[in-house]
């Protein structure tokens, strides 16, 4: 049995869906900073960081970062579908996984604890800071679209690791309604993944109606 520290309305989502796929037997260990009377001392054993979501293994071993993780299930569970078979393909699947992790995430980090990067300085400071990332964190959607919107996995068949981890990540930073005016294809595209067969009661959960 595997152990997915993880919190609602989380990055957490796109682990739990990809484990799904694998048909891997888990179970989901609430645990988040925000949460002080989650299993956050729990969670910080397994990743000093605290970060969700954090993926344990049943002999005690880690994964951590969202990308890391469902590229390690891509290539241990082939059959999941979550990394394509051809080379080609795979490699932009590869690339468009630590495109969202190098910058979005890095972008919403910013904008979720301005603090951590304004020593000092005042709260108008920080909600200055807040609006150059959230405007930085747009530019890169638009930037997604433009590079990988097409993927075959967020256009047609079955949705892989690329397109569960940006449908899950533009909905918990709010992008989608930047994209709605920004770059509407892509989120026809993000909403279709939200309403795969094995996506959808993840997205339900986490983010109910």
């Amino acid at each position: 049995m595997w152990t997915l520290f993880g919190a609602p309305g989380s990055g957490s989502a796109a682990v739990e869906i990809a484990l799904a796929r694998c048909a891997v037997p888990y179970r989901v260990l609430r645990a988040a900073t925000w949460e002080p009377e989650s299993a956050l001392a729990e969670l910080q054993r397994a990743n000093p960081l605290g970060q969700v979501p954090t993926l344990q293994f049943g002999d005690g071993s880690v994964m951590t970062e969202s990308a890391a993780i469902l590229i390690h299930l891509g290539l241990v569970f082939p059959a999941s579908g979550l990394l394509p078979a051809d080379a080609a393909a795979r490699a932009q699947t590869l690339r468009g996984l630590v495109f969202i992790a190098a910058n979005c995430y890095a972008a919403i980090g910013v904008i979720d604890y301005p603090e951590r990067w304004c020593d000092g300085g005042s709260e108008a400071d920080r909600e200055r800071l807040r609006l150059g990332a959230r405007r930085r964190l747009h530019g890169y959607w638009e930037l997604f679209a433009d590079q990988f919107g097409a993927a075959p996995g967020l256009v047609d068949g079955q949705p892989d690791a690329l397109a569960i981890l940006a449908a899950v990540v533009s909905r918990w930073s709010g992008a989608r309604a930047h994209l709605r005016q920004s770059r509407p294809g892509l989120l026809t595209s993000l909403e279709r993944v939200e309403a795969d067969a094995v996506a959808a009661p993840v997205f339900a959960r986490h983010w109910p109606a």
